[in-house]
């Protein structure tokens, strides 16, 4: 009976000893651990630029200050510059009904300042034969077309400058412009709580 428990004892010995000799065998502490990494994480900093970089779109540039000197020389030749054809009729408009209305309201001012310098001569002139026409009506309408010219040339001047300026800011706003993220075009306002028909208007899109 004594041997029999002795070697039952023996068999269980040896057999928790081989147990214990392989799971020390397979421990995952003994596995070597590699310290550097073979590859290097990129900084936020740089993952931000380089999205930044791909997302940009690239536009020519357009020079503010060609845009105006051209415009200066030649009105609407910044506009062509700028790849605004369509502003260069408004602009040629805008300049010559300038100078034509001021061209006229000159001629207007001599006709009658050569009038009022005859009528005070008692020379004849060709109003000379109209009832009523005195050397202070010649006088008053002498100095109103003399107001009339000196008012289209103001206009006509700033017609001028708003043409440099529109030229200088639009080559200013031509990288803008074509920026995805920035959007304005024309579209139709409708009023909820009005009875009006829909109105049109101007729609700016940013996008961020």
């Amino acid at each position: 009976m004594s041997k029999s428990i002795t070697l039952i004892l023996s068999i269980l010995v040896i057999f928790v000893q081989g147990q214990v000799t392989k799971n020390d065998t397979i421990r995952v502490e003994n596995y070597p651990t590699d310290s550097l990494s073979s590859v290097t994480p990129k900084s936020e900093l740089l993952i931000e630029s380089e999205i930044q970089e791909a997302n940009t779109v690239v536009s020519p540039t357009l020079s503010p200050i060609k845009a105006g000197l051209y415009s200066a020389v030649l009105p609407g030749l910044g506009q062509y510059y700028n790849k605004k054809l369509w502003k260069v009729p408004i602009v040629w408009g805008a300049l010559g009904t300038g100078v034509g209305v001021t061209l006229w309201n000159d001629k207007q001012y001599k006709r009658y300042r050569e009038a009022f310098i005859a009528e005070l001569n008692g020379q004849p002139h060709e109003f000379s034969d109209i009832p009523g026409i005195t050397k202070e009506a010649l006088g008053r309408t002498q100095d109103k077309m003399k107001r009339q010219k000196d008012y289209s040339i103001a206009v006509t001047a700033l017609v001028y400058i708003l043409n440099i300026m529109d030229a200088v800011v639009d080559a200013h706003l031509y990288q803008q412009r074509n920026d995805p993220d920035l959007a304005l075009k024309p579209v139709l306002i409708h009023d909820e709580y009005s009875t009006q028909w829909a109105k049109a208007g101007i729609s700016l899109n940013y996008n961020f």
